[in-house]
């Protein structure tokens, strides 16, 4: 009878199948890997386990065992702890939420379908909107001030440009929503254009991305992320930005919740600047100013008006979005004064910059197992040069004419047609997952300094992606792009991307091919005048780069204080670089575009991010260095290296609702070597400066409306010296870097109805 007894039992415990808990992240339902879960029975003992590569952790049947429950707690580090009962028989799925500080972003640039920082085989740095609020930056050049491995350029005319990774920034594909920027001048997109007004995030993935978007993405790409939709019925914003260096910015927003699965959201607004030089006053002044000198400013007065429209349509799992944007910028260059047979008179120069913008877009899942992404846009870009005789006695305008200058008066204007579309499959279960899309671009360009008066060219590329989860840990992602250019042979362009996580460990190795096509203006540009010549050339070849990247990205807890560590390394080689030489053939002062040189870049990012209840800090170091292509030739150092650091801290009071945050970056010395007139070679170097800002907010109003006051350039950094050879600085000089110490005032109201 004994035996038969035990029989049953064990029959019954058989029967009994084990439990299942699965851990998931709450923003992307994706699996927790390495969560630790704490099992507590009811007579107080207590077990440990740990989730798998799909966020599971299986309990037996016997540790139910004399309880009737048992007591769960799930950690996790970045999320939220969570407590819950299991009970027999019972199988449970918890949704873990991200904490405050919003340590496991989702992204979605080069992704399948949104998912998070971690999850992403890319190695992918997230500016959020709160990093963006702190800063009080109001265009990309703002934020990318404090941002590590960037150094920034500034130009009276052109605006402000970038490098990254050592590489130039016509090198960098910059994105609004995965339609690409156009309008370069000089090979920059002026970063003071893109306004961040109604800006969600922004992703940047360091080194090649050309497989997915083609030429520029060379170095690096920056994708800015709109806002799409609210919670709430009616929304309405207003922001007003006022700085004491006489900048003046407005800005309203609407956000409307038409019906169940329909949204708008329309945002304007106008940014004013009225110059600045280092002899003004602290605090601007509205008295009028006279006629001398002081006219002509070190700071360009700009002016700028922007909108953006955009309507959202929800079916099922899918959102179709219509988008519509509108920027008109004018920067005004007053002339100095000067003695004609009759009055005073000066030259000023205006150039008007307009963008008109307008994109579809199909983003979700079709269903369980495929997801669908597709993108069509029509940018259109004009720059005007307009030069006019002032009279400075009666105030009289005039247009300057043609023959008195070859540039007084230009007009240049840029039309990019593109369509990218992919489709992929993104199911958890299985070990391989694809996308497989097409890039289409025609891009045409008008004025009087193109060949012709008019050229266009068209791209056509297919690309294939591929996941492959190699072991529980270790994730493969190879890739491929071929593309059909109507002006050069365009390069078969591979990658391959690795990353091995383990718990809280996380490995990314990468290997990419990059390219740059030849620009219309490096194509076709056609300038001569009795100072110089400067012409394109059809027979350029795209520009080519190897990337390669490695980073090992460890978290861990102390107590209760979360540290996030990282250590990144890269190294780039590009060949056939597009720049411009003495023609042989043309003799004189005529320059034309040449592929003739090959540049290296290489270096090593360390960064530390830290948590501790209210305080988030954050610190980072890179070392880079760039090749001299002068060494192959002359007996000097094959790289020159430049140090930078940045650093960041935050701190937020809860019950008073007040931030502080401080902001600093060292941008080191850079050093190089350059030919003088005579043809020698001497090193030339731009001299290290530090930047710091700070800010402190508080929120009233049951965080209606938000407060925030701040100094910007607290050191009072305006001109760094600069000994370059070979350019306007030759022997010595100063190169404009910040307009000086400031102060400013921002004030954010937000209404809204449920």
């Amino acid at each position: 009878m004994r035996s038969f007894c035990f029989i049953v039992i064990a029959l019954l415990l058989n029967t009994i199948s084990a439990q299942e808990i699965k851990v998931l992240s709450s923003t992307d339902q994706s699996p927790l890997i390495g969560a630790t879960v704490k099992v507590q029975k009811t007579d107080a003992s207590t077990f440990y386990l740990s989730t798998d590569q799909n966020g599971k952790a299986v309990i037996e049947p016997n540790k139910f065992k004399g309880s009737n429950s048992l007591k769960i707690t799930i950690s996790y580090i970045g999320y939220q702890t969570l407590s819950d009962t299991l009970f027999p028989d019972q199988n449970k799925t918890l949704l873990l939420q991200p904490t405050t500080y919003g340590i496991d972003n989702v992204v979605i640039t080069a992704q399948y379908s949104p998912t998070s920082v971690e999850n992403s085989v890319h190695k992918v740095k997230v500016i959020s909107r709160q990093k963006i609020e702190n800063m009080a930056a109001v265009n990309l050049q703002d934020v990318l001030t404090n941002e590590l491995n960037v150094r920034l350029t500034n130009d009276n005319i052109l605006g402000a440009g970038m490098s990254l990774q050592g590489i130039s920034g016509q090198n960098v594909k910059i994105l609004i929503d995965g339609v690409p920027v156009i309008g370069r001048l000089d090979g920059q997109i002026d970063l003071n254009q893109i306004n961040l007004n109604d800006v969600e995030r922004i992703e940047i993935i360091e080194g090649p991305l050309s497989v997915n978007y083609g030429s520029n993405a060379l170095a690096g790409t920056i994708n800015i992320i709109t806002k799409k939709e609210s919670k709430e019925k009616v929304r309405v914003g207003l922001t007003s930005y006022n700085e004491s260096i006489g900048q003046f910015n407005l800005e309203t927003n609407l956000n409307a919740c038409l019906a169940k699965d329909h949204s708008v959201r329309l945002s304007v607004g106008r940014n004013y600047f009225d110059g600045w030089n280092a002899g003004d006053d602290f605090l601007p002044s509205f008295a009028a100013q006279r006629a001398d000198s002081g006219r002509a400013k070190q700071w360009n007065p700009k002016e700028q008006y922007f909108g953006r429209i955009q309507y959202n349509f929800n079916y099922k799992k899918l959102l179709l979005s219509y988008k519509g944007e509108l920027f008109d910028e004018t920067i005004t260059n007053y002339g100095l004064p000067r003695r004609s047979r009759t009055s005073f008179v000066a030259f000023d120069d205006y150039y008007h910059t307009k963008r008109i913008g307008n994109a579809l877009f199909l983003q979700g899942k079709l269903n369980e197992k495929w997801s669908v992404n597709w993108t069509a846009a029509y940018n259109y870009f004009e720059r005007i040069k307009e030069a006019k005789r002032k009279d400075l006695v009666t105030l009289e305008s005039s247009r300057v004419l043609e023959e008195e200058g070859n540039d007084q008066q230009d007009t240049s204007t840029f039309n990019l047609w593109m369509s990218r579309g992919s489709i992929a499959t993104t199911k958890d279960s299985t070990w391989f997952n694809f996308e497989i899309g097409y890039d289409i671009n025609l891009e045409q360009a008008d004025g009087k300094r193109i060949k012709g008066g008019e050229q266009f060219i068209g791209d056509y590329a297919a690309f294939i992606t591929t996941e492959v989860d190699i072991t529980d840990n270790l994730l493969l992602k190879p890739a491929v792009r071929y593309s059909y250019n109507t002006e050069y042979e365009a390069p078969l362009t591979p990658a391959i991307n690795l990353k091995y996580s383990k718990k809280n460990s996380t490995f990314r190795f990468s290997y990419a091919k990059g390219f740059r096509a030849p620009s219309l203006k490096e194509l076709y540009f056609n300038f001569d005048d009795i100072n110089h010549s400067l012409f394109g050339n059809s027979d350029l070849k795209a520009e080519r780069s190897n990337n390669y990247s490695a980073s090992v990205r460890q978290k861990f807890l102390v107590r209760n204080i979360l540290f996030k560590a990282e250590l990144a390394a890269f190294y780039n080689e590009i060949y056939n670089q597009i720049s411009f030489a003495q023609s042989s053939l043309a003799g004189g002062d005529t320059l034309v575009y040449f592929n003739i040189g090959e540049n290296q870049t290489k270096g090593v990012n360390l960064s530390l991010s830290t948590i501790y209840e209210n305080w988030r800090i954050n610190l980072g170091s890179s070392y880079t260095g760039r090749y001299n292509r002068l060494a192959d030739e002359n007996p000097i150092e094959e790289f020159s290296y430049a140090l930078e650091f940045t650093g960041n801290a935050n701190y937020e009071m809860q019950k008073p609702q007040i931030t502080l945050s401080v902001f600093f970056k060292h941008q080191g010395e850079l050093p190089g070597f350059g030919y003088d007139s005579n043809g020698e070679v001497l090193e030339q170097r731009i001299e290290s400066y530090q930047l710091l800002d700070a800010t402190i907010s508080k929120n009233f109003w049951d965080k209606r409306l938000r407060v925030a006051l701040g100094a910007k350039n607290i050191l009072n950094v305006q001109n760094v010296q600069a000994n370059l050879v070979g350019g306007a600085h030759s022997g010595g000089g100063s190169i404009s870097v910040g307009t000086g110490r400031t102060v400013f005032i921002k004030l954010g109201l937000q209404l809204s109805k449920d």
